[in-house]
Parts: structure tokens; sequence; C-alpha cells
């Protein structure tokens, strides 16, 4: 995941909008309920280990997101072990870091929004530090939350004034710093947006809007939970 537009206002639902930039050739399931011992989390899945960027939890209406950062690019366990594991100890009353080594992992911002507020741990591959955002509107890339970049300076004000579908499918994938919908091709291989997100989540109650192209007008899919909620 590269971008995360969050807005939390106590005693609302919560309304996120992620988009995630990976290789295409990195092949991954839609939402849904993919993970047995977690029944009522529901969230894309990545083929290839297992996890995922950004999962809810129907039940306590948490999501966790994974924004990648720039400091350090590999490293091993996979980072889609993030997500579930934050969502798991919210549920419980619990930390994720006693849960899960992430010291020999690729730096990340994890964000997780729930009907409290929404935490960010940001993981520099140096240290981990909690950050408790504010009510409002944020906005959280790979270069941190509400930054001094392009992209988030030329988003975030429209993201505050207009529909939020209504700025991703304005826009076209390209290889321009601070672009929102990305398209990139490094070493042969193409690396892009691939999917988007607008989830919108209380305890209890989970609306998903999502999209493998998310900036053709037209192609997302709306889902809910409970089905036939």
């Amino acid at each position: 995941m590269c971008t995360v537009v969050c807005d939390w206002q106590s005693g609302a639902p919560i309304r996120i909008l992620a988009l995630r930039d990976e290789f295409v050739s990195r092949d991954f399931d839609s939402p849904e309920a993919w993970w047995p011992d977690q029944p009522d989390v529901i969230g894309g899945r990545d083929r290839l280990a297992g996890g995922s960027w950004c999962v809810s939890d129907v039940a306590t209406g948490a999501t966790a997101l994974l924004v990648n950062r720039i400091e350090r690019m590999d490293g091993t366990p996979s980072r889609g072990l993030l997500p579930l594991a934050a969502v798991r100890a919210y549920a419980n009353g619990t930390d994720w870091t006693s849960a899960v080594d992430h010291t020999a992992m690729a730096s990340f911002n994890l964000v997780l929004a729930t009907p409290e507020g929404v935490l960010v741990w940001v993981w520099d591959a140096t240290a981990l530090e909690e950050r408790k955002l504010g009510p409002g509107q944020h906005m959280i890339t790979s270069s941190g939350i509400d930054a001094d970049n392009p992209k988030t300076t030329g988003f975030a004000p429209r993201f505050a004034a207009e529909p939020w579908l209504e700025v991703v499918t304005s826009c076209e994938p390209s290889d321009e710093p601070g672009a929102l919908v990305v398209r990139h091709v490094h070493d042969g291989k193409v690396y892009a947006t691939v999917f988007g997100q607008l989830i919108t989540s209380a305890p209890g109650s989970l609306d998903v809007a999502h999209s493998r192209t998310p900036w053709v007008p037209g192609s997302w899919t709306e889902r809910r939970w409970p089905s036939g909620h």
C-alpha cells in the first residue's frame, strides 16, 4: 500500500481510501474472509505470502493498513502479517508488537483505525515509533503522515474538498513525481497502482468499494459485510 487517506471523527464511522502500489506480476485476491482463524476479518490476500496490505474486522470496526517506506526495501518475514496482527491485537486488547517481531522487516507505516481513533506505527528500520493522530482527515504515504511531499501537497486539499472517488478517477497512471495513480517500469518489471479500496466501517458493519483499475470510472464494485446487512 502506498497511499492512505483516513477520516476519523468521534462517534462516526471511519472512512478510508487505500491505494495499493505493487509489481503487477504479484497476484492477489480481492477482499474476502480468507483467514479461518480470524473469520470476522475481511481483506485482500497476497497469494505469494498469504498476508494482506489492508484488513478490516467486521466485529470491532477496526481497519489496519500497511504503507511501505523507503529506508529499507527488503526483509523477512513478510510485512503482510502486520495488518492481521494489528486487528487481532485490538480485538483481544493486547499489543501486536508482542506477537510479531518486526525488526527484520523492511520499513513501514502501519495504520490502525478504530472507533477510538487512529494510530500509526512508523518503522524506519532503526526504531519503531507510535503516533496517535487527531480527529479529521489525514494522508499517509511512503514519506510519512501528512508529509511535505508532492503527492500530499497536491492531493490532500482535493480529498478535503471533493468526493474521494472523483479525485481518484480524475487521474491517469503516471510515472511523474507526486502522481496519485502510478505506473513505472523498473528493470523490465511494471510497478503500478494495482488496487483501490474505499472503506466505511463501524462495529458490526463494513462497506468496501474496490477496483483493480481504480482510475477508471464505473470500475468500482461495492460489497457489504455482514452479507445482507
